[in-house]
C-alpha cells in the first residue's frame, strides 16, 4: 500500500548498480541503449492502452447498498488497497465501489448460500466462516463502528492522508479488534477478497471497468472461440479482452436483471 513508484525503485536500483559495477564496453553500452529504448516503447504502449481503456468522465457509482458514509471510507479504502501507478488505474477508478455495493446488494449480501441456523462460536481457521452474520449484516456492522469510531475522533477515514489510511487498514487486518461484534480481520479480509473480485471480475457485474485489469495482465477474457488455437501450445493470447457480455462485434448486451445495473434509490 506504499507510494514508491515503480519508475523510482527501478531507477534507484540502475544507479545502485552503476556504481558497483566496472566500466562496460562500448558494445555493452549499445547493448543497453537498445534494451532501454525497448523498454521506453513498452511502457508506452502500455500506457497508451490504459489510457484508451479508462474514459476521461467515468459515470459516478449510483449506490443500491451503502449510504453516504459507509461509500466514503469504501471509496478510500480500495483505492489504498489497489492504487493507480503511472500505467494504470486502481480500484477506484475501474469501479470496484460499484461491484461490491451492487453484491452485497443482491444474493451474497443477502447469505443466500451460508448456513443460518447456529450454534455460532468461535471456530478453527480451517472450518472458514463461522460468524452470524450475512455478507451484507457484516458490512453494515462493521462500517457503522468504524465511522462511529473515526467520527467521534474528528478523522473520518476518507479525510485521513494516505499514510494514515495506510496504518489503520493494517491496524484491521492484524485482528483483536472487535467492530460491533465483527472481528476486525474478518471484515478487512471480506473487504480486501471483495476488492480484488470487483478489479478482476468481469465487468458486466460492475466492476472492472473497460476491461482495464485484463489489459494488465494480458488476458482475453471471455472469448468463446478458440478452435483456431487449440493445438498450439506456449502461445501468447495476443487480442482485446472480451466481457461476458459483449458480443464479436465490440457491442454490450446488458441483461437489465443483473443486480450491477438496476438503478436503485440512494439510502440514506
Amino acid at each position: 500500500m506504499g507510494d514508491v513508484s515503480r519508475r523510482a525503485l527501478i531507477k534507484a536500483t540502475g544507479a545502485v548498480g552503476a556504481a558497483m559495477l566496472p566500466a562496460v564496453l562500448p558494445l555493452e553500452i549499445a547493448k543497453a541503449q537498445d534494451h532501454a529504448a525497448a523498454t521506453r516503447a513498452a511502457a508506452a504502449t502500455r500506457a497508451a492502452a490504459a489510457s484508451a481503456a479508462q474514459p476521461a468522465h467515468a459515470a459516478p457509482t449510483t449506490y443500491v447498498f451503502f449510504n453516504t458514509e459507509e461509500a466514503a471510507f469504501i471509496e478510500a479504502a480500495v483505492a489504498r488497497l489497489i492504487p493507480a501507478d503511472q500505467e494504470w488505474p486502481g480500484a477506484l477508478e475501474v469501479a470496484v465501489p460499484n461491484y461490491i455495493d451492487k453484491q452485497l446488494a443482491g444474493a451474497w449480501g443477502a447469505g443466500e448460500r451460508l448456513y443460518r441456523s447456529g450454534p455460532w462460536q468461535q471456530g478453527t481457521p480451517s472450518q472458514g466462516y463461522q460468524l452470524p452474520f450475512t455478507p451484507a449484516e457484516l458490512f453494515h456492522t462493521a462500517l457503522a463502528a468504524i465511522n462511529k469510531e473515526l467520527s467521534a475522533a474528528g478523522t473520518p477515514f476518507a479525510t485521513m492522508s494516505a499514510d494514515q489510511q495506510d496504518v489503520f487498514l493494517r491496524s484491521l487486518e492484524a485482528g483483536g479488534k472487535s467492530l460491533g461484534g465483527v472481528p476486525s480481520d474478518v471484515f478487512f479480509a471480506h473487504l480486501w477478497e471483495s476488492t480484488l473480485e470487483g478489479f478482476f471480475s468481469d465487468p458486466v457485474y460492475g466492476g472492472n471497468r473497460n476491461m482495464v485489469s485484463w489489459r494488465m495482465i494480458g488476458f482475453p477474457g471471455a472469448y468463446a472461440s478458440y478452435y483456431d488455437l487449440v493445438d498450439q501450445h506456449g502461445i501468447k493470447i495476443d487480442r482485446p479482452p472480451m466481457s461476458l457480455a459483449e458480443d464479436a462485434h465490440g457491442h454490450m448486451h446488458m441483461d437489465p436483471n443483473i443486480p450491477a445495473y438496476l438503478p436503485p434509490p440512494q439510502r440514506t
